[in-house]
Parts: structure tokens; C-alpha cells; sequence
């Protein structure tokens, strides 16, 4: 572990674990992040209000006080907290229809969504349910993630052509951006290609180069000096200035509202863990640094808490927000304070000029977001590696680019389940036997099978529960009928074994009798403490008795040599 600060920051206080140890000669290289950062994030930002459907100055608004909220309460040194493509897709997929996007109305429910997701995040830290950000497996995000892009990306194609999409659904709006090819607004169809060369430039170029911030200042110059707004190029208007007022989100309060919006959070509730604890471990990781996925629970929420009461929409942990301050030298939340320091001003003072900024524009950026979020490469390898789980993959993106980002989210959680229990369901196991030469190696299940005459060591290699106990009884019963020599002891070797449940302890009853039957004693070998107090509980040890576990392959074949020499 690096040291960092003096000896009076050798402690991590409850709060502002994000900052301290605070390292003073980092300080230069950390403010120069969080400025950079700042001119990277404020366009991506308020690309995101055209995915969510709110007014831009809310994109600024979920800069300003929840990245603040999370540098103070959360633990991991590096996440960036803030507007995210995911959540701000499941937000407008489950808003549409419930309010006219862009309305006081619509963006109370998005701050309602923010304080649910919040509720949820605090909820989980009290009774302990960050467990669920592993239920969305790498496979699946990959998938999600894909979906979401290509929704984003294709959903922004219309508007980068000056032409309007009527129809709802990504597929729909792409077959109505072709039928109305021929009403192109070539003059927004220019703005828009040249905003993208500029990102993409920059890009090339350097990933320090602000590319976004590059085009959107360049395009508002040229916006206020030409007077695009005259010659039928959209434009923002007028973008308020100030703070924004503090207030509980100004909804028709309900019961039936929050049921309706209560799946959404906990979808959104589900991404937000899975990605933010994906984003702080990986980069906790890189520089060797710890964090707590408790107190990161509190920060996220801290930081939801202040999007809902400060009139924005759902922050996330972002992958790529937390990428843009690595890559700038930023180690510490004191970039990110920089960044809210950044917006402040921003917020407070330079507004006006965000009038002339073009829709084409923004446009231009969120496509890219999308295009960025489109991960062929994952998908390739993961076909490569794992065939099976690439179809899983591919379903989920399907399911989010044909029926909708929520439904996406929890499909891919179902299929994250399934594929668990699919492990589970049918475990590959096998038997011990001695080596050629010297030691023990697993085998299939067919003979030879005994590791000494009349002895059988048969490996489970997973947790028995109610979905694999047949599977274990018909291994078992293979096992003793198709043996051409004698078995005089059956040994489970419980070494992979983490839990049984009430049916297997079941199970594991009914075996020991059809053991018997066939005079052979059921015995264990390395049994885990708690999986063994479990087995107390079933009755399963009295059944068998103590003389039948061994917590040693050597204790386990000096007793059955012993056994069977009759010493």
C-alpha cells in the first residue's frame, strides 16, 4: 500500500474517505484533473438530459450537488458518481407515456425515481443487500450495455438529421428516420458530421484532448455569429441560471404512483449496484487502495438522496466518467470536487451562451455515448470463450433493443439467475483415484472408480440444494450398480460443498439407507464446520454416525485399511 499525506491523516474518518489520507504535493496534478475532467463531462452531461428528457441545466445539476454528496460519504477513492447512459435509459423507457418529456411534471417523476433508487440504496445497506450488484454477470452487463447503446445511439440518428422520429421504439424509429430521407435538413445534417470529426479527432489525438468541449464551444460561436436559429437550425434557447431550489420532488403523491414507478427503481437500483461495485473494485484494484461496497452504499444513496431533493435525475457509479479522471491523473475525490467547484461557476454564471448551442449538437455527442457503449469486442471475445454465454449475451441486448430498457434489465437479471443455477443444476462431478505414479487425480464417473478395492471417493463440486439432489442420487446409485467390484465404503468429499439445504439433507438420508441396503457405509471426508452443523441439524450426522467423517484423505485410508484388515 502507497503511503500518502502526513502522519495526521493516517486514519480514515467515517466521511471524506474519498480524500483522506490527503496527499499535499498530489494536490497540483489533482485540481489539473478535476478542470479537465470538467471540460469532458459538462457536454456528456447535458447529452444525457436528451436520453432522460429533462432540461439541460438538470445534466449540470447531477455535477453539482450528488458528486459532491458521494466525495463526502462514499469510500472508494476513484468512482465517479453521475449521470449514466444505463439509468437514464431505464428512466425515459419508463416515463414515456406518464408525462410530457421536458415538463415540470416529467421531471418530478425522474427526481421520484432518484429518491426511490435512493431509499432502495440505503435499504440494502441496513439489512445488508449489496450481495445483489453480483446478480448481473459480466456476460449479461456486456449484453445490457450493448442494448442500451444501440438504442441510444439510433434514437439520436432523426434529430442529428433535422427530421423528427414520431414513433416510439428503437426499431420504429429507425425504420421512420428512413422513409423520411428525403426531408434531411442538410444544413443540421453539416453541424452534425462536424461535431463528430471534432470529437473523433480529439479523440485520436489524445483522450486528454476535450474534443465534446471543443465542438460545443466552437458550434455555439458560430451558432451566435451566423444566427443558426434564423436559418432553421434548432437550438436550445434560453438555459436558466442559478442554484437549484431544494424542494421534495412536487408529485401528486400516492400509493398506486409508487407501485408503478417501483419496479424502474429497483431496476435502476439493481445497475447502479452492479456497475458502481464493478467500477470501485476494478480501480481499487489498479491502485492498491481499499474501499468499503458498504460505505459506498451510503455515498450512492447520499448522492440519489440529492439529485431527487435538488431537481435532477438517477447518478450511478460511472466506468467511464471514473476512466476520463484516471486517465488525467486524477488518484482521489478531490478531482471530483474540483469538477463540482467547476460546474458551480458554470451554473452560476456562464449559462447564456448555452442558448445558441445547436440540438443537432448534442445530438452528435449522445450518439457517440451510445456508439461508445456498443461492445463488439466483448461480445467477440465472449463468443470466443464462453458460445453458451454469448447467446445469453446477445438475448439481453435483443430484448432491450427490441422491448424496452427495463424489461432489459430484468431479463438480463433472470438470465444471470438461470445461468447460476445452471452451474449448480448439473455440476461436473467426478470420482478420486490414485495416479499412475504418486498422488490423487479426479476422473468421470465411469471405472475404474475405486481410489483401493472396495473404496470409492466421489467428489461434489457444488452446494447440494433442492436442484441438483436427483443428479446426486442418480450418480450415486450409477456409481454402486455399474461397479463390477465390490464396494464396501461410498466417501462424499465434501470439499467443494458450501451448503446443503433441507431437501438435500433429505437426500443425503435416503442415500445412506439405499447405502445400507446394499451393505455400504456412507462416510465424508473434509467437511466444512458450518456445512457440517448443518448436516446436524437434518439428522444426517446421527444417521451415519460421528465415526463416519474424516477430515484427512491420509485419516480417511488408515481407517478403512484398518477397517478392513480388522485392526
Amino acid at each position: 500500500m502507497r503511503k500518502r499525506g502526513s502522519d495526521l491523516n493516517r486514519f480514515r474518518l467515517p466521511v471524506l474517505q474519498g480524500v483522506l489520507p490527503f496527499d499535499r504535493p498530489a494536490l497540483p496534478t489533482e485540481i489539473l484533473a478535476g478542470i479537465t475532467f470538467a471540460s469532458l463531462a459538462i457536454p456528456e452531461v447535458m447529452g444525457y438530459t436528451k436520453i432522460v428528457g429533462t432540461a439541460v441545466i438538470t445534466g449540470l445539476y447531477t455535477i453539482l450537488i450528488p458528486m459532491a454528496l458521494f466525495s463526502i460519504f462514499g469510500s472508494s477513492r476513484h468512482l465517479v458518481v453521475g449521470a449514466d447512459s444505463a439509468t437514464a435509459a431505464i428512466t425515459a423507457s419508463a416515463l414515456a407515456g406518464m408525462a410530457v418529456a421536458g415538463s415540470s411534471e416529467y421531471l418530478a417523476l425522474a427526481s421520484l425515481l432518484a429518491l426511490l433508487a435512493g431509499v432502495l440504496l440505503i435499504t440494502a445497506r441496513i439489512i445488508g443487500l449489496g450481495f445483489l450488484a453480483d446478480f448481473l454477470s459480466r456476460t449479461v452487463l456486456v449484453g445490457f450495455l450493448t442494448g442500451v447503446g444501440i438504442q441510444v445511439a439510433s434514437t439520436e440518428i432523426p434529430p442529428m438529421m433535422g427530421i423528427e422520429a414520431s414513433e416510439h421504439g428503437t426499431l420504429y424509429k429507425l425504420w421512420s428516420f428512413v422513409q423520411n430521407f428525403d426531408q434531411f435538413h442538410w444544413p443540421t445534417v453539416a453541424i452534425s458530421i462536424a461535431v463528430l470529426l471534432v470529437v473523433l479527432v480529439g479523440r485520436q489525438l489524445s483522450r486528454k484532448v476535450p474534443g465534446p468541449l471543443i465542438a460545443v464551444v466552437g458550434v455555439i460561436c458560430l451558432s451566435w455569429f451566423l444566427d443558426f436559429d434564423a436559418s432553421g437550425i434548432a437550438v436550445l434557447g434560453p438555459v436558466p441560471s442559478g442554484l437549484p431550489a431544494l424542494a421534495i420532488p412536487e408529485v401528486n403523491w400516492s400509493w398506486a404512483l409508487i407501485k408503478q414507478l417501483l419496479p424502474t427503481a429497483l431496476a435502476i437500483f439493481v445497475v447502479i449496484l452492479a456497475q458502481s461495485a464493478a467500477t470501485s473494485r476494478a480501480y481499487a484494484a489498479r491502485y492498491d487502495d481499499k474501499f468499503s461496497e458498504n460505505n459506498d452504499l451510503i455515498g450512492l444513496s447520499a448522492a440519489n438522496l440529492g439529485a431527487a431533493f435538488s431537481g435532477t435525475f438517477v447518478v450511478n457509479g460511472s466506468p467511464t466518467k471514473t476512466e476520463m479522471v484516471a486517465s488525467v491523473g486524477g488518484k482521489s475525490q478531490i478531482a471530483q470536487l474540483t469538477t463540482v467547484l467547476i460546474v458551480l461557476v458554470v451554473i452560476l454564471f456562464l449559462t447564456a451562451p448555452l442558448a445558441y448551442l445547436p440540438n443537432a449538437a448534442l445530438s452528435a455527442i449522445v450518439f457517440l455515448i451510445g456508439v461508445n457503449l456498443i461492445d463488439l469486442r466483448g461480445l467477440v471475445k465472449i463468443y470466443k470463450q464462453a458460445r453458451s454465454e454469448f447467446w445469453i449475451a446477445v438475448s439481453t441486448t435483443g430484448v432491450v433493443v427490441i422491448v424496452g430498457v427495463e424489461q432489459g434489465i430484468i431479463f438480463a437479471m433472470v438470465l444471470s439467475l438461470i445461468d447460476h443455477t445452471r452451474h449448480g443444476y448439473r455440476p461436473k462431478n467426478s470420482v478420486i483415484v490414485q495416479g499412475k505414479k504418486i498422488g490423487w487425480h479426479t476422473k468421470s464417473l465411469a471405472e475404474p472408480n475405486q481410489i483401493l478395492p472396495g473404496l470409492v471417493i466421489y467428489r461434489f463440486s457444488h452446494g447440494m440444494y433442492y436442484a441438483n439432489t436427483q443428479r446426486l442420487t442418480e450418480e450415486v446409485t450409477s456409481i454402486v450398480q455399474s461397479t463390477s467390484n465390490k464396494i464396501n465404503w461410498f466417501c462424499i468429499d465434501a470439499s467443494a460443498i458450501d451448503t446443503v439445504d433441507f431437501t438435500a439433507g433429505y437426500t443425503l438420508k435416503s442415500i445412506f439407507k439405499f447405502l445400507k441396503r446394499n451393505k455400504i457405509q456412507l462416510v465424508f471426508l473434509m467437511l466444512e464446520p458450518d456445512v457440517k452443523a448443518q448436516l446436524d441439524k437434518f439428522g444426517v450426522s446421527d444417521l451415519i454416525g460421528a465415526e463416519s467423517f474424516f477430515d484427512t484423505g491420509e485419516s480417511l485410508i488408515s481407517a478403512y485399511q484398518n477397517k478392513a484388515t480388522g485392526s
